[in-house]
């Protein structure tokens, strides 16, 4: 019987990019994702890197900002490997806070004034005369640079098992021994749960992950240089590509497992986005989709070793499981290789939720 040093559980954009990393430590991966690898969250998501601001939480800022900086490398590297095209746009974003956070310096220490008049900036926005703020962030195409690390993993010779659900962590004398899924099992020393909304429902540890549901559509603008920058307000947020695609979003909601769209739903979103910008009601809309984000009880992650050796969890990641994925990988091929990690964990620890933990 085939073995592997570790399986993975979950072919997201961070169970591929942990994947990956392992294998540059010289580790065998067999990856076994219950649908088809990316097809979630990961290609549900829009794609801002935002490493700060009232959306991000005190105790996720060191990491986010970690991954951000790194972002350009990681997809670079994605990029070059997989020879398929990123889509990393670095013009940033213009940020209209809620009306009672204006004069509150509400964001991050990265916020600027803009760098220059709102008009001249984004010509086609309906109100220049808002307040603003500008972000140097990034944005990227989950959907390409989820199948970038697909291509990427695969080229590295990371082994990937489709359709196949984990129903089980296999344990053998109390420590890992692989996993079994609806059609057959897998050996392993090293199991690490990287399943997202589905992660609590793999025996034998319940981690509190839920599914918190997010609605989206894709417009075709008039033009491909209609907007340059990410726009982000209280009531949608806008997010251009390259190839002239803008991403509106999006849904925050507790609906369970239910992935379909609601049609009054992407009719607010859609009427956001021309009210935001009126040139957009020529736009065609391209497609809408739901898409699950993994959510925790206090809407952090869950990184590290469980109590049962050999066995390790990376899940929960929320709306920044696109930009963590990075850093997420780096962390935890250093936690799995029993080495010093750089960064304190604590706060992310399985063992929170743990009866009786501190």
């Amino acid at each position: 019987m085939k073995t592997w040093d570790v399986i993975v559980i979950g072919g997201g954009i961070v169970g591929l990019s942990l994947a990956i990393e392992l294998r540059k430590r010289g580790a065998t991966v067999l990856v076994v994702e219950r649908g088809e690898p990316g097809r979630e969250a990961s290609h549900a998501a829009g794609g801002m890197l935002v490493d700060c601001g009232d959306e991000t939480p005190a105790a996720l800022q060191d990491l986010a900002i970690a991954s951000a900086r790194i972002y350009p490398e990681f997809a670079q590297e994605l990029q070059v490997e997989s020879g398929m095209r990123v889509d990393l746009r670095d013009q940033g974003a213009i940020v209209f806070p809620p009306p009672e956070h204006v004069h509150e310096g509400r964001g991050c220490e990265a916020g600027s004034l803009l760098p220059a008049p709102l008009a001249q900036l984004e010509p086609a926005l309906a109100d220049h005369q808002r307040p603003a703020f500008f972000l140097n962030e990034r944005s990227v195409g989950p959907r390409a640079i989820t199948a970038a690390a697909l291509e990427t993993a695969k080229r590295r010779g990371v082994d990937i098992s489709s359709g196949e659900e984990v129903t089980a962590v296999n344990l053998s004398e109390e420590k890992v021994h692989g996993v079994t899924t609806r059609k057959t099992s897998y050996v392993a020393k090293k199991v690490v749960n990287c399943a997202g909304a589905w992660s609590g429902q793999i025996a034998p540890h319940q981690f509190p992950t839920r599914p918190v549901k997010g609605q989206m559509l894709c417009l075709i603008a008039p033009s491909r240089d209609l907007l340059r920058h990410v726009i982000r307000a209280p009531e949608v947020y806008l997010i251009p590509r390259s190839d002239g695609r803008i991403i509106v979003g999006t849904t925050v909601e507790e609906a369970g497992f239910d992935k379909r769209t609601d049609v009054a739903a992407i009719q607010r979103l859609h009427r956001a986005a021309i009210a935001l910008v009126p040139e957009l009601r020529n736009a065609k809309i391209l497609e809408d989709w739901a898409g699950l984000r993994p959510g925790t009880p206090d809407s952090l992650p869950i990184l590290g070793a469980t109590s049962t050796p050999g066995y390790f969890v990376a899940t929960g990641h929320f709306r920044d499981g696109i930009l963590l994925a990075p850093i997420t990988a780096r962390i935890m091929a250093q936690v799995m290789s029993g080495e010093t990690c750089n960064y304190e964990l604590r706060a992310f620890s399985p063992a929170r939720f743990t009866a009786g933990s501190a």
